[in-house]
């Protein structure tokens, strides 16, 4: 196996003779032949390694085997520990894509505080074979079905080539030690009842149905590459730069494309859009319609569609994300879950959180803002609400309003809430967001 990575790593990533980069080692039979494959190969890296805390003293036992294994070897190891099932539990999300978003996020973290442009994780063919059925089981497209890239942007898997049979026998061939992870043999979770009753019985009906399906990604992943390749040109053909700096695509072009959808998808995909039927109902809307990311904005300004960041709009839009808990610029809003009800007031308002849509907004009017003011019956146009509250001129002007990322006001800050979103005695997960001088 050894000979076989090296080829790997040369044929795939000869930047990493010249650069530093982590491993993130679990303390698992896969990371641990890793990190040893890149020691034989006289790399120099440094280890990464989570305690999710999830297994009391067996995490902490992968703690310490981890810790004392690379320092007899001289090689550093930084360990970051997390409350994983309290994070789970705010956030409402399953044990495992918490522990993904908090180990992911610590290694940006680690990454761009020690200017390490590449960190290297451990999944094998194995893996990768579990989450096409994983994707597949769920209706994905062909980037689903090209399950665990190779390489995303910093994060390099270099071991995906090879089998988790292969890994073992490299272990015990080199006398390697690690750690069993005990919930690997629950069939507690998805991805271990596929590993444990699924995939065997695939090996079963056809030996060699690993090798073919790595074959067959490779495919996959030569079409997708062929995909992007002639989306992007027909799209940058399309795309011209707009004064704000954004850059714009003309709706009638877009129109006579087979399967716009498709080419719409490709082109904003990495901007952090999720509302795809909000995107495509874009060419059919009125001027001024616009769909928002927690990055960008997606303008429809009548024959063209124009994506802006937010900081380069001209009408000066801020977001903020679901785990964020602070807004700064342009004015200071803090956003924090609460077990109760315990004030009102202009500059403080409670919301049911399970009513929003995420980014939250801060902009300025629109001219077709309604909104439902609180302790009123029925919508009320925003221009009739300044009206009736004798805003001047510089007040309209001024005025931030909190709104969904579909667009709906939540709060014209500091003066009205939305009925529609205020909490109430029965409400289940309360947000506090506040007003700060």
């Amino acid at each position: 196996m050894l000979t076989r990575f090296q080829n790997h790593i040369e044929n795939k990533f000869t930047f990493l003779k010249e650069s530093p980069f982590y491993i993130a080692v679990s303390g698992g039979v896969d990371s641990m032949v890793l990190a040893h494959l890149f020691q034989q190969l006289g790399y120099s890296f440094s280890v990464l390694h989570c305690n999710f805390q999830l297994r009391g003293e067996e995490s902490d036992g992968d703690e310490q085997f981890v810790i004392q294994y690379f320092q007899t070897k001289g090689i550093s190891v930084k360990v970051q520990h997390f409350a994983t099932e309290e994070y789970a539990t705010k956030h409402k999300q399953t044990i495992q894509i918490a522990a993904r978003e908090l180990r992911y996020r610590w290694f940006e973290e680690e990454m761009q505080t020690q200017n390490i442009p590449y960190l290297l994780t451990a999944h094998h063919a194995d893996d990768d074979l579990e989450t096409f059925i994983i994707n597949l089981s769920r209706g994905c497209g062909l980037d689903g079905l090209v399950a665990i890239p190779e390489a995303n942007k910093s994060i390099l898997r270099p071991m995906l080539p090879f089998s988790r049979q292969d890994i073992l026998e490299y272990a015990k061939e080199n006398n390697i030690l690690w750690r069993e992870d005990s919930s690997n043999a629950s069939d507690k979770y998805l991805r271990n009842k596929i590993r444990h009753h699924i995939v065997p019985l695939l090996k079963e009906l056809h030996p060699t149905f690993l090798d073919n399906f790595i074959k067959t990604q490779e495919y996959l992943k030569q079409t997708q590459d062929v995909i992007h390749e002639t989306t992007a040109s027909t799209i940058s053909e399309l795309l011209s730069v707009e004064e704000n700096g954004g850059v714009s695509i003309p709706v009638e072009y877009l129109r006579r494309l087979p399967n716009y959808q498709f080419y719409l998808y490709q082109w904003l995909n990495d901007f952090g859009f999720t509302a795809w039927q909000d995107i495509y109902n874009l060419l059919d809307a009125q001027t001024g319609k616009k769909v928002l990311s927690p990055t960008h904005i997606l303008l429809k300004n009548r024959e063209r569609l124009i994506l802006s960041k937010f900081k380069e709009a001209k009408e000066g839009v801020y977001s903020i994300s679901e785990k964020q808990n602070t807004l700064k610029v342009p004015l200071k809003l803090t956003v924090e879950q609460v077990e109760v009800i315990d004030y009102f007031n202009n500059n403080t308002i409670f919301v049911d959180a399970e009513k929003l849509h995420f980014p939250l907004i801060v902009r300025k009017r629109e001219e077709a803002d309604v909104f439902f003011p609180s302790g009123m019956k029925g919508k009320k146009k925003l221009s009739k609400y300044f009206k009736d509250e004798k805003y001047s001129l510089f007040d309209k002007e001024n005025q931030w309003l909190l709104v969904s990322v579909k667009n709906e006001i939540i709060w014209v800050i500091g003066k009205r809430a939305d009925e529609r979103f205020m909490a109430h005695s029965d409400t289940t997960r309360i947000l506090k967001i506040a007003l700060e001088d």
